[in-house]
């Protein structure tokens, strides 16, 4: 097996308890690998002025990939408040640090399983199997922002579009405006992923997320993309649902929907909601996926009341452990892991108090590298 170069970063909170659990489980799968710690997150915001050093950016692109625990992110007044005093007169921005390495590295796909495993009591369903694909760079994340809106942009702005006007009664400093940009290309790039997705995995539908009757060009050109490329799967079904109707939907009916893809604020929504019908968070991994490079976490935050408890569930984690063993090549790995947690979970024996249970993430995870090794003997 090649060994491999995984920029491991920890980040806040219970991502420094979580990561180490994951090592054992890439051990115990006999996984080679050197794991070279990377700084990033709030600390590093508080006590440098910078969530993301250049030095871990200069890892990440010696890297194979990436994989993260978790990040404490926090309001703009916040932020500043958080500052050790020499770095607070010197101008900074806090900017999320997964969403600069989503920039700077072009992971322009997120890609979100959602899987009710047997014997979950948390499931709001059985047999949901839901995978969502949110373009991940771009729409409200793109960062185009102003506080107070310049005099250049709002005449601008209202030169071109007369919907503008009825905000010029207000006090410049009385509005504030996020762009939701969104181009073609990524509109392509996360439309045929999904498709390309429910074509290998036997899904037999995509179901396109927005809110074009009111959002009418980004929803038009979103849309568009996605009826143009629909055309090229004939036996995959194409849908569109709004968000607001989506929502209802995943509810009462999730196992009516397979593939789902949706620009990053939508996305992201949805991505949340499909994990709660799961059973939380702590099941929900995911992946952000670039053309040739890609960095994994589990989608809960940082969680830091629960830090140095060994309470939080590590199997969102494993299921990020899953997905950058797929994406690496390791499909026999991955399978082992995978079916590692379902037998556990299938047991209702050992689990984390959101699972019902009362053991630690500790014992939860030697429980599961038993399983492994039965696989793997």
């Amino acid at each position: 097996m090649h060994r491999y170069r995984i920029a491991w970063m920890p980040g806040d909170g219970v991502g420094n308890e979580l990561l180490p659990l994951g090592i054992k489980i890439l051990n115990t799968l006999k996984f080679k690998a050197d794991y070279i710690h990377c700084d990033i997150g709030w600390e590093k915001w508080k006590n440098e002025g910078n969530p993301l050093p250049d030095k871990t950016i200069s890892e990440l692109k010696k890297a194979d990939c990436g994989f993260l625990g978790a990040i404490t992110s926090k309001p703009k007044e916040e932020a500043l408040k958080a500052l050790k005093p020499e770095f607070k007169d010197k101008n900074l921005e806090y900017r999320s640090p997964i969403l600069q390495l989503r920039q700077k590295f072009n992971l322009h796909t997120n890609f979100r399983p959602c899987t009710s495993f047997v014997g979950n009591k948390n499931n709001h369903k059985e047999d949901i199997d839901l995978a969502i694909f949110r373009e991940n760079s771009e729409g409200m994340y793109s960062g185009v922002e102003f506080y107070p809106i310049p005099s250049s942009v709002f005449d601008a702005i209202e030169n071109q579009n007369k919907n503008m006007r009825k905000f010029r009664i207000e006090k410049s400093d009385d509005i504030a405006l996020s762009a939701r940009i969104i181009t073609k290309t990524a509109c392509k790039s996360i439309i045929q992923k999904a498709f390309e997705f429910a074509l290998l995995n036997n899904r037999s539908s995509v179901t396109l997320v927005d809110k074009p009757n009111v959002l009418r060009e980004i929803g038009s050109l979103f849309r568009q993309v996605a009826l143009d490329i629909s055309k090229n799967f004939p036996t995959i079904k194409f849908q569109e649902v709004n968000i607001d109707a989506m929502c209802m939907w995943l509810i009462k009916n999730p196992n009516d929907f397979q593939v789902i893809v949706a620009e990053n604020l939508f996305g992201d929504i949805l991505s949340d909601l499909s994990a709660q019908l799961v059973g939380g968070l702590g099941f929900a991994g995911s992946a952000n996926l670039g053309d040739n490079f890609a960095i994994f976490e589990p989608c809960h935050g940082s969680a830091p009341k629960y830090y140095g408890m060994n309470k939080v569930n590590p199997i969102a984690t494993f299921l990020s452990i899953k997905l950058m063993l797929d994406w690496l090549g390791e499909k026999f790995l991955s399978d082992v892991l995978f079916n590692s947690i379902q037998m556990v979970i299938k047991e209702e024996k050992i689990g984390t108090y959101d699972m019902g249970l009362k053991n630690s993430n500790i014992e939860l995870t030697d429980e599961i590298c038993k399983k492994i090794k039965i696989r793997l003997n």
